[in-house]
């Protein structure tokens, strides 16, 4: 079969449209054929060798896809040949592997579609799945009336929008360019701040009339991540979970300290703190596919190209141009 192979890290090129077996499945498997491949931050990451979970190489990268059940192995009955899946590499032992035609997974890691949804916005489920959680679990120990969503443009940040908007929340949105306002403004922001135009904090402020969000969520990191504590409402929590501009940024302690009359709080997040919280993984990632079958949530896939354009989509991905998530069709 034909898939992405990454035998070095580096830039886009290493992307490797290369032949290999394809896969059986074992006991307890199913081979599934793919339909839509969902393209991810750790992806690049894994590509870069930046990633602090990485696979050893050569390896297939990939988290997602959605596709159909082509053979079940010994012992699966949940699933049957012609099953429409979502298949989630967060429920295997590394990080990858759906870069590819077909992949043999666990029973366990391939989710059942409910009829009628769009496979490609199936595809997408990964990043709605890091926003749930990070909407529910990490926003925990804060009354949320008001969000933040930095980088509102990206794969996450849509997510964030839409579920944050779902869940009545007021949302102020971040995006680079005035190009990206009408979009996310139509996920459902109800303020769209261009941070390249004017101060995040500032436009925050302005958009909920001085006093601030409950909670910002923030993948950028850096030197601007400190000042975000001077966003907060009473009470107000900054969770971090991406370091975009990198890791060199002003103390945190002193930034919270600047603004103790409003009592902030900080969290750092990682989608890695549920590698053993099977449940809790699992059960939001059924959850969305819920959601996505009642029409609830509709994801946004801003490219679609073939598989073996993934080095383009990764270009395209670090580019940071788009609104919305990029789909690979094999």
């Amino acid at each position: 079969m034909k898939a992405i192979l990454i035998r070095e890290t580096g830039g886009p090129s290493v992307l490797e449209w290369s032949e290999v077996p394809t896969p059986r499945p074992a006991p307890g498997e199913v081979l599934v054929r793919a339909e839509a491949i969902g393209v991810n931050r750790p992806d690049v990451l894994i590509r870069k060798g930046e990633y602090p979970w990485m696979p050893p190489l050569p390896t297939i990268p990939g988290i997602e896809m959605c596709g159909v059940v082509a053979e079940v192995g010994e012992g699966v009955t949940a699933l049957a040949a012609g099953d429409r899946v979502v298949v989630s590499a967060r429920d295997l032992p590394t990080r990858g592997g759906c870069y590819a035609r077909y992949v043999a997974v666990p029973a366990a890691a391939a989710y059942p579609v409910p009829e009628g949804c769009d496979a490609a916005a199936a595809a997408c489920l990964a990043n709605y799945q890091v926003a749930h959680l990070l909407l529910t679990e990490a926003a925990r120990g804060a009354t949320v009336r008001s969000v933040y969503v930095a980088a509102a443009s990206g794969g996450i940040g849509n997510a964030l929008v839409e579920l944050a908007h779902a869940a009545g929340h007021r949302v102020v949105a971040g995006v680079g360019s005035a190009a990206k306002v009408e979009a996310v403004a139509r996920l459902g922001a109800d303020a769209v701040i261009v941070t390249s135009e004017v101060d995040a904090v500032q436009g925050i402020l302005a958009a909920t009339a001085g006093r601030g969000v409950d909670l910002v969520l923030d993948p950028i990191g850096g030197r601007t991540l400190a000042g975000m504590f001077g966003a907060l409402a009473p009470f107000g929590l900054v969770v971090s979970y991406g370091r975009l501009a990198g890791r060199k940024q002003e103390d945190i302690y002193e930034a919270m300290f600047l603004h103790q009359t409003r009592n902030p709080g900080f969290r750092l997040f990682t989608m890695h703190a549920f590698d053993g919280a099977n449940e809790t993984r699992r059960d939001a990632l059924r959850h969305l596919l819920s959601l996505l079958a009642k029409g609830s949530i509709a994801p946004q896939v801003a490219a679609r190209l073939p598989l073996e354009k993934a080095a383009e989509a990764h270009a395209l991905m670090e580019s940071r141009t788009i609104v919305g998530n990029i789909v690979l069709i094999p």
